[in-house]
């Protein structure tokens, strides 16, 4: 599964993408509800885990926004609110499942594989495209011309993000928190993200990532 983990605790975090990874799972975590609506407008994702308390508010505010645009992707809310009350509220929101922490890590991935099973076909899945450049979010498949192109996992997240809303100027730290969760201390991370989507794209392609000066980065169509 693609899972997407959304907490701020970090060793809760580290914990779950750890035992999630080392099951065969593809994780990506966010720290925030901004990184969290960032990187599921650049992915596509077969279940998410959600921590209530953010930063930056709770995240069932979050799972509103995702049933109110008609996604059906499974939530399971993780947290440390127990009351009757708060898991009502939860499922209100749209969430497909609720677990009280402390958790089994075991635990947590037999119900992100019941929640998938149990899943309906997914509704935000689509084609994007920009010239002869193209993303399948149901297969996670970028193409260029008709033909596929093998990227790294950071690098193919960048271009469905770039993607999704051609010509639109993204900030590097837009960037930064879609593709790691967070925002990077070193801009030479991103920049060799983009230098493998650029080689990936070669020259003539009709399609290229620009950088905007003082602004950030957006993919044209020549």
């Amino acid at each position: 599964m693609h899972i997407l983990i959304v907490e701020d605790d970090r060793s809760i975090a580290e914990n779950l993408y750890e035992f999630l990874e080392s099951r065969g799972h593809q994780c990506d975590y966010a720290d925030s509800l901004a990184a969290a609506g960032l990187l599921l407008a650049g992915g596509s994702f077969d279940c998410a885990v959600f921590d209530r308390s953010l930063p930056d508010g709770d995240a069932l505010s979050l799972a509103r926004r995702l049933r109110a645009e008609g996604s059906s992707l499974p939530v399971l809310m993780l947290t440390a609110r127990d009351t009757l009350e708060d898991k009502l509220a939860g499922f209100d929101a749209g969430a497909d499942d609720y677990l009280v922490k402390p958790f089994a890590l075991q635990e947590v991935e037999v119900r992100l594989t019941a929640l998938v099973r149990r899943a309906a076909p997914r509704k935000d899945a689509g084609v994007w495209r920009q010239g002869p450049l193209e993303y399948d979010a149901t297969s996670q498949e970028l193409r260029l011309g008709g033909q596929a192109l093998r990227l790294p996992p950071k690098a193919l997240r960048l271009a469905a993000l770039l993607l999704q809303q051609p010509n639109r100027v993204f900030s590097r730290r837009e960037l930064e928190i879609a593709i790691w969760g967070h925002e990077q201390e070193a801009s030479d991370n991103l920049r060799s993200v983009l230098h493998t989507l650029r080689r990936a794209l070669g020259e003539g392609a009709g399609v290229e990532v620009v950088n905007i000066h003082g602004l950030g980065y957006k993919l044209v169509a020549r």
